[in-house]
Order: C-alpha cells, then structure tokens, then sequence
C-alpha cells in the first residue's frame, strides 16, 4: 500500500480558468466585488456600466488586480439595444461570452400607494427586462457555438415579499425569480446553467447612499445596523462574490435554477 504522504498533490485550478465573463452594473457595488472576484479566480471580465469615467477606472484595476484582460462597455441595460450591445461587444472583443452575471440594479422606493407608472416602468426595465433580453443574447451565443454557460441573477430577499415603500422593486425582482427558474429549466439540455442569488443587506456604496437618501442615515449606521443583526454585521460584497464565482464555475456541478437565500434571517420562521 502506497503512503499517502508520498503522493504529490496536484494544485487546484483557479475556478474560472480563462473563462469569458460579463458583469452587467459591474462598475460600483456588488457587481464590482463580483467581477474582482472573476479576475481572481482567473476569468477575462466585461463590465458595462452608465458613468464612463468610473466604468474605464474600475476595468483598468481589473486588468492589474488579475494580470487579465477587462474591458468596459458603456450601456444604460434599462434600453433594451444597450443591454444587447454589450453581450455583443463582449463576443466581438473575445470571440465568445461563458457566463453573464445580472447586478445592476434599481433599487428607488415607492409603496404600493404612491408609485407613478413611470416609477413602476423603470424598475421592470432595469431589474427584469433587462436580465431578459441579456440572458437571451448570451444564450444565444452559447447556442450557437454548441458551448455550456452559467448564468447568475443577483435577485433580493425582497422579492419574498420586502418592505411597503419597495412594492415595484419587489414585484420586478418577484419576476426575475421565475424568469431564472423558467429559463434554467428551458436551456438545461444545452448545459446552460441559471441561477439566482436573493441578496439579504449588504454593506455597498449604494445601500449608503440609500440609506443616508431615504432613510435619513448618519456616519456609522452600519455599525449601528450590525448590532441589530444575528451575525453583528451587514453581508459583505466580498462574500457574495465568492460565492457567485463558485455559481459560475464548475466546481458547482449541475445545480441550474437554484435561487440561493443570501441572508442570516430564515424567511418564514419565527421566535
């Protein structure tokens, strides 16, 4: 019998391994996190964003954190050619696209009573139609080229149900849940796997400016929500990140329309 403290250990893969990957909101937050992450973990990263200025600095950090290829892509995702434009800028810049991660986001209140029609448009544009039509785009190219894919939805634990004053946010990420389960189970037999992450509070640059906009936040309101929660913190962008990149690599074998509760609140349970 041979001892097994011989045997030479073969070291692990990065687990996205010159993997073509585009971001969409990849400039700021937990889009950014997921992308550095990417690069990371060996990925060419795609980011499209609307603020060029930010979306050339954040792509030219990707490109000295990983010693990889990032590139920016200007696009507002809630205009339908846009969102379809950078799946195809990022097929004609690496000749393919292996995963697409939806997160950007609009996350603007309104309750059930006082949202306008034109509030409840832009956030169906932005959190649903717009993953739609880019899901659609980059299974199309992975359809053609006979190839696997993953996809991840950043989704939100408010599309359980969420607060009064997010009623359209809720209802247009309720949608992006079903259409993950819908389009997972279509493109199965094409080993295109789709999956979704429902975000609990996260510590991003955004919920900051939300929280200081709308809810009146001061300087160390995070710390102050930590102690309010049972792991005495908010989610950290960097541990969702890692967790998106394991969805998109294969090292998640064949889970496909998985939406995955990202939070340390258990949905329907109580004290």
């Amino acid at each position: 019998m041979s001892d097994a403290r011989s045997r030479t250990t073969t070291p692990t893969a990065p687990l996205l391994q010159d993997k073509i990957l585009l971001v969409s909101g990849g400039t700021q937050g937990i889009g950014a996190g997921i992308a550095a992450a990417a690069v990371r973990a060996g990925a060419s990263v795609v980011v499209s964003g609307r603020r060029i200025e930010v979306g050339r600095r954040t792509a030219s950090q990707l490109s000295e954190l990983g010693h990889r290829t990032a590139l920016f892509v200007a696009a507002d995702v809630a205009d339908v050619g846009q969102a379809r434009a950078s799946v195809a800028s990022t097929v004609e810049h690496f000749g393919r696209i292996d995963c697409l991660v939806n997160a950007a986001g609009l996350t603007t209140r309104g309750s059930l009573v006082d949202t306008t029609p034109e509030l409840f448009d832009a956030h169906v544009a932005v959190n649903l139609r717009a993953p739609f039509f880019l899901m659609q785009a980059a299974v199309g190219d992975m359809r053609r080229r006979q190839s696997p894919g993953t996809i991840v939805n950043i989704i939100t634990m408010s599309a359980l149900g969420g607060q009064p004053y997010l009623a359209a946010y809720a209802a247009s990420k309720a949608g992006l849940i079903g259409l993950t389960k819908n389009a997972a189970h279509a493109h199965r037999w094409d080993r295109i796997r789709i999956n979704g992450v429902n975000m609990g509070w996260t510590d991003t640059e955004g919920e900051d400016a939300v929280q200081r906009t709308f809810h009146g936040a001061g300087d160390g309101w995070v710390q102050e929500a930590g102690t309010a929660l049972p792991m005495g913190k908010l989610g950290q962008v960097g541990e969702v990140a890692e967790l998106v990149v394991l969805l998109l690599s294969e090292r998640s074998g064949v889970v496909t329309g998985s939406v995955i509760d990202w939070d340390q609140n258990v949905p329907g349970a109580h004290d």
